[in-house]
């Protein structure tokens, strides 16, 4: 049966103008920032990647004109009464990624200024090419980055991580989405943020309340889930890196309970909170800041190894494994120093089972899927987030403080870093700080070992317990096994269900 041509022309006029818009104002240019593929056998090869600003900090107006659909932290529901009849008739648009946001590449680095102008903060994720984001599948593999933090000082983030993000953000799962990972869309992480202005190709209209500290934010109804591998938060202050599993196994959007807010924290889809591994908080106080054995006030390079039970990428997950490279040296994680956890320097089960237990923390970490589910999403594939950042719910003393704050610091698990309780309140920050960035460069990932070189001594960190082997190698050690020790250059991952620990320290 044919249509009448009348009838055709109708379809195709609809067909186009629903949905999340990809505005013309402004032309959208992706500022490059290559990064390199590395194997053991062939060595490094660069690819030809760049970076994308999120949706979020985009101008948001309408299909036919310069009208703000979105002001301050308010939609104008004059435009936009509902999330569909807003997406249909509003468009984000290009980014002018320097002079607005602060933003420049050069080369395969990348530098995210705090404050430009009016606008406070960003986020980018690494492209493929103009239309999909570079999707990484790191199990068996290691990531490596340079990082400069060294005008990033108590109370910012300057974050690298991995999300659970459709690759073409959302096109293809979401007709209503024409706007895509060129422009952005499609954010997700653990903390199922609800300030996203367009979820699944909609407007988040509904329940939409603007922030009483943040003028430029907001909360609607509903929030986007999915896993997230912190790889890398810090200040040059502190540091940590964190596995936040989730019972959904791909982007998700969510409302009330699940979207785990307030009260719902343990009851939500994703684990909000993570395992963490901070040497601050793990015991070791002197390990990363400035002139510390990591020393914050220069470039240094972070590698971070993520191990199978059966050293293939398509095995479960079994380990995170941290080492650091500065001043041609290879630097191992410092080793815990808190009574009750093993004096072990990477992430497992039973590290994250010890810490929950020790630090009195609920482990929603297991709960959720743990390593395992982790691992799926690791091999499912996850998209590379980059940002800048300050904290409107807890002002980062999670990150770089004491945190509880009705807690004392001499409770196991309280202190963070040495940052002050007021360091990180946002009108502080951003009045005092208003200077600071953040740079990212030589991204490499590939085989376990590929991606950096150790071309002086090594340095071990203070503290109890072994290290891993200077050199990584693949493999898995038998029940009894030798895993690590001062000299030792084997297989450092156990067989699995087994783990690693500390017998004794000697020369």
């Amino acid at each position: 049966t044919m249509f009448p041509t009348a009838a055709l022309l109708s379809f195709s006029l609809i067909a186009m103008v629903y949905g999340q818009q990809a505005g013309t104002q402004t032309a959208e240019t992706h500022p490059t920032m290559s990064s390199q593929k590395c194997t053991t056998a062939g060595g490094c090869t660069t690819q030809n990647t760049a970076v994308v600003l999120d949706s979020n900090w985009r101008w948001v107006h309408t299909t036919t004109g310069y009208t703000n659909c979105y002001t301050g932290n308010a939609w104008d529901t004059s435009i936009c009464p509902d999330g569909v009849t807003c997406a249909e008739a509003c468009a984000i648009d290009g980014a002018d990624y320097s002079g607005t946001y602060g933003i420049t590449t050069a080369s395969d680095a990348l530098t995210l200024k705090f404050i430009t102008g009016s606008n406070v903060g960003s986020r980018v994720y690494l492209m493929q090419d103009a239309t999909n984001y570079e999707l990484f599948k790191l199990l068996n593999q290691e990531f490596t980055f340079d990082v400069d933090m060294s005008n990033l000082p108590c109370g910012l983030n300057g974050a690298l991580y991995l999300v659970q993000m459709d690759q073409d953000g959302g096109m293809a799962k979401y007709p209503n989405n024409k706007a895509g990972a060129k422009f952005g869309t499609g954010y997700c992480d653990s903390q199922c943020p609800q300030d996203i202005k367009f979820i699944n190709g909609e407007a988040n209209v509904e329940g939409w309340a603007g922030s009483s500290t943040d003028p430029n934010a907001g909360t609607g109804s509903y929030g986007t889930c999915c896993s997230e591998m912190d790889i890398w938060e810090a200040n040059n202050d502190a540091a940590a890196f964190t596995p936040h599993p989730c019972s959904v196994t791909s982007q998700t959007r969510c409302t009330g309970t699940d979207c785990g807010a307030g009260d719902d924290r343990y009851d939500g889809v994703c684990d909000a909170d993570g395992c963490d591994f901070n040497s601050f908080r793990l015991g070791n106080t002197t390990f990363l800041g400035k002139g510390m054995t990591v020393d914050t006030s220069s470039k240094f390079t972070v590698v971070t190894q993520f191990i199978t039970a059966d050293g293939t990428s398509t095995g479960a997950l079994s380990e995170i494994r941290r080492l650091y490279v500065q001043n041609g040296k290879v630097i191992q994680n410092s080793n815990v120093n808190i009574p009750g956890i093993d004096a072990v320097n990477s992430i497992s089960t039973n590290f994250c089972s010890e810490q929950k237990t020790t630090f009195g923390d609920q482990n929603y970490f297991q709960t959720k899927g743990g390593l395992t589910a982790m691992g799926n999403a690791l091999k499912a594939g996850m998209v590379l987030a980059m940002s800048i950042w300050d904290d409107h719910a807890a002002s980062m003393l999670w990150l770089d403080s004491d945190y509880p704050t009705t807690s004392s610091a001499s409770t196991p698990g309280v202190a963070r870093g040495t940052c002050s309780a007021t360091s990180g309140e946002p009108a502080t920050v951003e009045s005092v700080s208003a200077s600071a960035s953040v740079t990212f460069s030589n991204i490499k990932f590939g085989d376990i070992g590929s991606t950096y070189t150790n071309t002086g001594s090594p340095s071990s960190p203070s503290g109890t317990g072994s290290s891993p082997s200077q050199t990584p190698i693949s493999g898995t050690v038998a029940e009894w096994g030798q895993c690590g020790g001062i000299g030792y250059t084997g297989a450092t991952a156990c067989v699995s269900p087994f783990t690693c620990h500390v017998l004794n320290s000697c020369e």
